[in-house]
């Protein structure tokens, strides 16, 4: 449903993409995934390409199904493009979930090739479909997780990638997960600290309760971050499960993974992008915010030029944010 008066319309166009890269993954998760793709009205041929990446608990598609409240991703664009606010785009909105329930968007030994299959599988398929993208006008934009994501690709991908937003994005690991793992594990306690038992519950569960639902994406980052290939399903906290302990080997391999903590080498690839977009509200329950001050800070102290803005507002609910980076990223595309 489109708001009143917004008579500009779109294409959504639904993919199914079977993934040589996802295929035989360490999960053993799904390699034929759904593919949505937006396209604007009387779309001219090159136009840049966006890609959306969803934040923890969700997927691309998940952005395009109908919303009771608000405008659902495509339908943001109907009015931005329509309204002359931005330039027209193709957004593909990829669906990258995990049985772990998310996904950060960076190859890992124990989750799989994400962010091979975006770049190699994804953008190609998309490109070639649709007649747009291609050096110099490819954009990726997430939030949560996928800010993280986006970030990470732009850090490691300049080649690809040419404009990056992140919007509430992971970092500044000490705190935004140690709490959050500290609680893991007195969740793991109900479940005599075993990680097998915890999802033979979790998963035939009639509800899950928000600890557990924090439990088990805390559960998902270390099988992303650091996996233990003998342990179930590749999980293995970085922490003591009784004492809260942190294990310093495998904490520093988590922290391998911060922004805010990349190497100065990976941070001058982000000099190549046309636009790096930071935002973050105030209020963010996890206090991204001081970590994007601090990914900030460095950035500013390398000269590396960049867009960091904050807003009175928390975590969750902030998709207006869109009306102000999806612009900016279309823009610099376009130039």
């Amino acid at each position: 449903m489109h708001r009143p008066g917004v008579t500009y319309r779109g294409t959504s166009h639904r993919f199914v993409l079977d993934s040589e890269l996802l295929r035989n993954n360490p999960l053993g998760d799904p390699a034929a995934r759904e593919l949505f793709v937006y396209t604007p009205a009387h779309a001219p041929e090159r136009l840049p390409l966006l890609v959306d990446l969803p934040g923890f608990n969700s997927a691309g598609p998940d952005h395009v199904v109908r919303r009771n409240i608000g405008e659902n991703v495509p339908e943001r664009l109907d009015r931005l493009i329509g309204s002359g606010a931005m330039p027209p785009v193709v957004v593909a909105f990829p669906d990258c979930m995990t049985s772990l329930g998310g996904n950060q968007y960076i190859n890992s030994a124990g989750t799989g090739r994400y962010m091979d299959y975006l770049v190699d599988e994804v953008l190609p398929f998309v490109e070639s479909r649709f007649g747009c993208g291609g050096p110099g006008r490819r954009g990726v934009f997430g939030k949560s997780s996928g800010g993280f994501g986006a970030l990470r690709h732009g850090m490691a991908r300049p080649d690809v990638w040419s404009a990056v937003s992140c919007n509430s994005g992971d970092m500044d690991f000490e705190s935004v997960y140690r709490m959050g793992l500290y609680a893991a594990v007195r969740t793991l306690e109900r479940f005599d600290y075993s990680v097998e038992r915890f999802f033979a519950c979790f998963d035939t569960a009639d509800k899950a309760t928000p600890d557990e639902k924090s439990c088990r994406m805390h559960l998902a980052l270390a099988a992303t971050y650091d996996p233990d290939p003998q342990a179930y399903r590749g999980i293995r906290l970085p922490c003591d499960l009784r004492t809260g302990q942190f294990d310093a080997r495998r904490w520093d391999a988590w922290l391998a993974h911060d922004p805010v903590r990349a190497p100065e080498a990976c941070l001058r690839n982000l000099q190549k992008l046309a636009l790096l977009w930071i935002d973050c509200g105030v209020r963010d329950q996890y206090f991204l915010n001081l970590g994007a001050r601090q990914f900030s800070r460095r950035l500013a102290q390398l000269d590396i030029a960049h867009v960091h803005q904050e807003y009175p507002d928390e975590h969750l609910d902030v998709d207006y944010r869109m009306d102000r980076f999806l612009p900016a990223l279309a823009k610099a595309l376009s130039q």
